[in-house]
């Protein structure tokens, strides 16, 4: 048991998916995984091991942002032994040909976050999938006919920037999306030796205004969980 996790040994599988909200994670528990126990309800972060196709897989949310999610993943990582963890999550579209409920491989995870100037000292580390993962992910996708987009994404620690249009700056280099958890995944990953991927759904788009309800986005980006279950 660690701080923030009430797993006994052995409850946790070595591969967790970890949606931000913990009502996702009981959505996904419910609608997908045989034999689902609940492991986890400290403060009411939920957390649900089962299988899915005979794989052993648990399913924990991690809450908003780098902060919390670094530290549910710290502690599945160093308490419980887990070896691959997929984000799977929404993110608002940066650029025009993105559409909303577009499905995102994040290859990489540029950030604002302090959390790699505090490990690297000033320099700068590129918070990066693990290709076997990216890989079998792409694969898995083509198999299935999910049109997906691969590449650079945004890890922010402001939902609310009080400068509205900084988001511009990164989609005048490409990057796809922005979220708030992805790089802190990628840098835990590469410290501790494990297999990391992000897996996005299009929630909102910062050029055309569109959004999806917070109803939709528990429940209905199924194509994004599908897909990492498969992965799995």
């Amino acid at each position: 048991m660690s701080i923030h996790i009430a797993a006994k040994a052995g409850e946790i599988a070595e591969v967790v998916l970890m949606p931000g909200d913990p009502m996702r994670a009981q959505y996904i528990a419910n609608k997908y995984l045989q034999n689902a126990t609940c492991y986890n309800q400290v403060r009411g972060m939920f957390g649900f091991t089962g299988t899915y196709k005979g794989k052993r897989i648990s399913i924990q949310g991690s809450g908003m942002g780098i902060p919390s999610f670094s530290i549910y993943a710290t502690e599945l990582i160093t308490s419980y032994g887990v070896k691959k963890i997929m984000r799977i999550g929404s993110c608002g579209a940066l650029l025009k040909q993105v559409n909303i409920r577009d499905v995102i491989l994040a290859m990489s995870a540029s950030t604002d976050s302090g959390i790699n100037d505090r490990y690297f000292q000033g320099m700068t580390f590129a918070p990066t999938a693990s290709f076997e993962l990216l890989n079998q992910a792409y694969k898995k996708s083509q198999e299935l006919k999910i049109d997906v987009k691969v590449g650079n994404i945004f890890s922010t620690d402001l939902f609310y920037d009080h400068i509205p249009d900084s988001w511009k700056i990164w989609a005048s280099f490409g990057v796809l999306a922005v979220e708030m958890e992805a790089a802190a995944l990628y840098t835990l990953a590469a410290k501790h030796g494990i297999q990391a991927l992000a897996i996005l759904t299009v929630s909102d788009h910062l050029v055309t205004q569109e959004a999806c309800s917070s109803e939709e986005r528990e429940k209905t980006f199924n194509q994004m969980l599908e897909l990492a279950l498969e992965t799995a």
